[in-house]
């Protein structure tokens, strides 16, 4: 059975699109006396909505807080790819968040990501920013900006983006010969912190990339945003994020040490603020002392 690391948090499936039902936990409600304004935490690759451990209960004593497994990811719905992957695109999985927190009555919300889940953020902040509050990315350059810069350096560093939108079958059919060594060399990779993923959170994560469905609709994700992605961000590169944005990252990441992060998303972005934290990609788990003070601070 599978641990649970958000105690006290109710349970949730939500229908999203047909075909697609979505995970989501959450604690308190908007619309009860005495709650405060809602916040929605997404998750990036490898991980599930269990990441925010350390961060959810914290953020509850104070806001409404709903996290939710990003559809093919964790225990939500992992869905055929379709023509051109579109089932995966940021804009897809943009519109499963919106309808996850009108079903749970939140209108307006701000919105934390992570990793996948921080480029979600950004394309929800475009196609719905009258929905979004403020929004924060972790350990992220925007998607357009780090492929047109790609070099050796990173191209080496981040493989698994050019190893994942190979053609089906061939990535997930290397990756499903061992899982376990796949998930633990990528993992101990990013974190630059022993000991922030422990044994039993990696047996969750384990738990979710042992589906040989979850790591087809992982390559399904990476293969839209090398494609289908990309055309929407073609589209809309004069448009900027109106939103006050946080931007936080690993100083002793790939991220970091390849771009000037501030600088990036002030391309994309009318408000930016940030800094970055001594961690490598996992802010939340390596630090999440220091990502739970940032988030207070910036969310009010």
């Amino acid at each position: 059975m599978a641990s649970d690391f958000l105690p006290g948090f109710a349970r949730h499936r939500i229908e999203t699109a047909p075909g697609v039902t979505i995970h989501a936990r959450s604690a308190g409600n908007a619309r009860a006396a005495g709650s405060g304004p809602p916040v929605l935490l997404l998750h990036g690759h490898p991980q599930t909505l269990s990441t925010w451990l350390h961060v959810a209960p914290r953020l509850a004593e104070t806001r409404t807080v709903v996290a939710m497994d990003l559809r093919g990811y964790g225990d939500s719905s992992k869905p055929p790819g379709g023509e051109r992957h579109a089932t995966y695109a940021k804009r897809a999985m943009a519109a499963d968040a919106v309808a996850v927190m009108r079903a749970l009555g939140h209108e307006r919300f701000a919105v934390v990501g992570h990793d996948r889940g921080g480029r979600v953020a950004h394309r929800l902040a475009l196609d719905h920013a009258q929905a979004v509050e403020r929004i924060a990315l972790f350990d992220i350059a925007p998607t357009a900006t780090m492929y047109a810069r790609t070099d050796k350096a990173f191209a080496t560093r981040y493989f698994w983006w050019f190893f994942f939108i190979q053609p089906h079958p061939l990535p997930e059919t290397l990756i499903g010969a061992d899982p376990e060594f796949f998930l633990r060399h990528h993992i101990e990779g990013q974190s630059k912190t022993p000991g922030s993923t422990p044994p039993d959170l990696f047996a969750e994560y384990l738990r979710c990339y042992s589906d040989p469905a979850c790591r087809h609709a992982i390559c399904e994700d990476y293969r839209a945003a090398a494609g289908i992605d990309l055309e929407h961000d073609a589209a809309d590169a004069d448009a900027r994020v109106t939103a006050p944005l946080l931007a936080l990252w690993g100083a002793k990441g790939t991220v970091g040490q390849t771009y000037d992060v501030l600088e990036t998303w002030r391309e994309k972005a009318t408000n930016v603020s940030g800094r970055a934290l001594e961690c490598g990609h996992t802010l939340q788990e390596e630090r999440p002392d220091e990502v739970f003070s940032e988030l207070a601070a910036f969310l009010g």
